[in-house]
């Protein structure tokens, strides 16, 4: 019976190199210069550092372009509020999105359901596996994932026939 899984990671190695990238940037840019501007990777969660919201937000924005750059789709980033670290030294956590949680995943599998498609959905941890007896079922139903859930990137893998 043909099948495919829904899930949602992104390619953290990409995530790496283009962290370490906008790392250099920093470091080299001159209205960085005697700051405490930085970026920082541990785990799947990034870590800014700058001395203002302003320059807090070109980091961030930094680190989007390095990232578009290689491929790294940015609906992977969950950001969250600036914080003050002491001083005027502000930090902000992002992190970066990695399996379908429930909701979602419940999401999914009552829009297969609800499609009156001959596939089922079932979870399984944080993917979503879609079987079916039919190829063309299981693209249809690609096709209605991509087109009713577009907020997150979802990517197909594991396709079995």
């Amino acid at each position: 019976m043909p099948s495919f899984d829904t899930v949602l990671e992104a390619d953290f190695v990409e995530v790496r190199n283009a962290v370490d990238n906008a790392a250099k940037e920093i470091a080299t840019r001159f209205d960085f210069k005697g700051t405490s501007a930085g970026i920082e990777l541990k785990d799947k969660e990034i870590t800014l550092f700058g001395d203002s919201a302003f320059q807090l937000q070109q980091v961030e924005d930094i680190l989007r372009n390095k990232l578009t750059k290689r491929n790294v789709d940015v609906r992977f980033l969950d950001i969250e509020k600036p914080q003050k670290i002491g001083g005027d030294r502000l930090k902000q956590q992002v992190k970066v999105k990695n399996g379908i949680d429930s909701t979602l995943a419940k999401k999914i599998q009552k829009l297969i359901k609800d499609s009156k498609m001959k596939v089922q959905a079932a979870i399984q941890g944080d993917a979503v596996r879609i079987s079916g007896a039919k190829r063309d079922d299981l693209q249809a139903a690609m096709a209605l994932i991509r087109k009713e859930v577009a907020d997150v990137p979802l990517s197909f893998n594991n396709f079995r026939d």
